[in-house]
């Protein structure tokens, strides 16, 4: 009688692995991106609340919020630039010369705070209008495009400035964006919507994907989320709450944050913007309007830098030649490439200008209460972007290689 041969055990083994190379993947992007920075933020805090009691404190956590406002804003619409796989390295300039307008405008031309922030903003918007045009209608590389702003607006902001240098805004609207704070009861309830509005929104995310049959996370995961979401922002009005309340400047912060988001993942040209990063040639002969898209997302990013120079000026409460100058190019960059948003284009989130801006300026933070030199601190901080740079640069490698497979 002969033996009956038993079945292959590799089977087992093959995908056991298969499923945990998915899950390394997806913890170093993608659904778990979010929580790899968060891990990140958590081990940064705790190393120097370990070496300075102060870090974690109310107080510091409060002028933390409203240090990288500012730097948040600018990193929102640089976010749109590099999931088009450009760059844009003039936001620094343009937020310098924007503040230096709205500065000028104001307090020499008797312009009304609002006005004069609408006229910022309006400049930044043409400003990245002319960028847009350079890249798609004559074909120039948004590098070098740019580039040339960087150096051109540094230029056109000293002579807005004139003999004058420095410009220091007296108590208006424009001082009141980072110098409003909430009472805790507006807090808890500003806490409250936040939280029932991220629930809501993941839920409604997860019966759309469900009645279209696609991929999506677990139930528990997605409970695990929220719960996650809601801590988060019941520890961070909980220490605001105890200083001196909500700032308003971190409101709008989060609410630009939040609308590029809803922005992009929801509506079909936030789509499209992820559809030509990935391929701009297959977005093309899909329909996409591909340069009008590319227009767009340029005058929407020197708009944010605009929107981030308005903050700058009032948090320091005044303007002057380098606004906009020193390492405000260089962490509106990093922010989102360190939080996960691809350097070549058609990945990342908007969270990242949010989260990224809160791991730089967290370690700039650490290091100022710690009085570390400043070529201390630009090394440290170049060397976190070059490993952010090294991580997406090997995962968007180990993702060709399966697509590959």
């Amino acid at each position: 009688m002969s033996a009956v041969a038993e079945p292959p055990q590799e089977a087992p083994r093959v995908e056991t692995t298969a499923k945990r190379e998915g899950v390394a993947r997806a913890f170093a992007q993608g659904e778990f991106g979010a929580l790899r920075v968060i891990i990140m933020l958590a081990v940064i805090w705790l190393i120097f609340q370990t070496q300075n009691d102060r870090f974690l404190s109310s107080t510091n956590l409060t002028n933390l919020m409203l240090q990288i406002t500012a730097i948040g804003l600018i990193s929102t619409g640089v976010f749109l630039v590099l999931l088009l796989g450009e760059i844009d390295l003039s936001v620094g300039a343009v937020s310098g010369l924007t503040a230096a307008i709205m500065a000028v405008l104001t307090t020499k031309h008797g312009w009304s705070p609002v006005t004069g922030i609408a006229a910022a903003l309006v400049v930044g918007a043409a400003i990245g209008t002319l960028n847009g045009l350079s890249v798609t209608v004559f074909g120039i590389p948004s590098f070098i495009v740019t580039l040339a702003g960087l150096l051109g607006w540094q230029g056109a902001q000293l002579w807005v400035l004139g003999d004058t240098g420095t410009i220091n805004l007296p108590d208006s609207a424009i001082t009141d964006l980072t110098g409003t704070y909430y009472s805790d009861t507006v807090g808890w309830i500003i806490g409250a919507v936040a939280i029932a509005a991220y629930a809501l929104m993941t839920f409604i995310g997860y019966r759309r994907r469900v009645a279209a049959g696609l991929e999506t996370q677990r139930p528990p995961l997605l409970v695990l989320r929220v719960a996650g979401a809601a801590a988060a922002i019941i520890f961070g009005v909980a220490e605001l709450n105890s200083y001196l309340g909500v700032p308003l400047a971190v409101l709008i912060l989060v609410g630009f944050v939040a609308f590029f988001g809803f922005w992009t993942t929801r509506t079909r040209f936030g789509r499209h913007i992820f559809a030509v990063g990935g391929n701009i040639e297959a977005a093309r002969r899909a329909g996409i309007h591909v340069n009008a898209g590319r227009v767009a997302v340029f005058a929407i990013a020197s708009t944010m830098a605009a929107a981030g120079g308005v903050m700058a000026a009032s948090r320091g409460l005044s303007v002057s030649q380098s606004s906009g100058g020193s390492d405000v190019l260089l962490l509106a960059i990093a922010g989102p490439v360190i939080a996960g948003t691809s350097l070549y284009g058609g990945r990342g989130s908007a969270w990242s200008a949010l989260l990224g801006a809160l791991v730089i300026g967290s370690i700039s933070n650490g290091m100022d209460l710690l009085a570390l030199e400043s070529s201390v601190k630009y090394m440290i901080t170049g060397a976190v972007l070059f490993a952010a740079v090294v991580i997406d640069a090997l995962a968007r490698r180990q993702r060709a290689q399966a697509g590959r497979r």
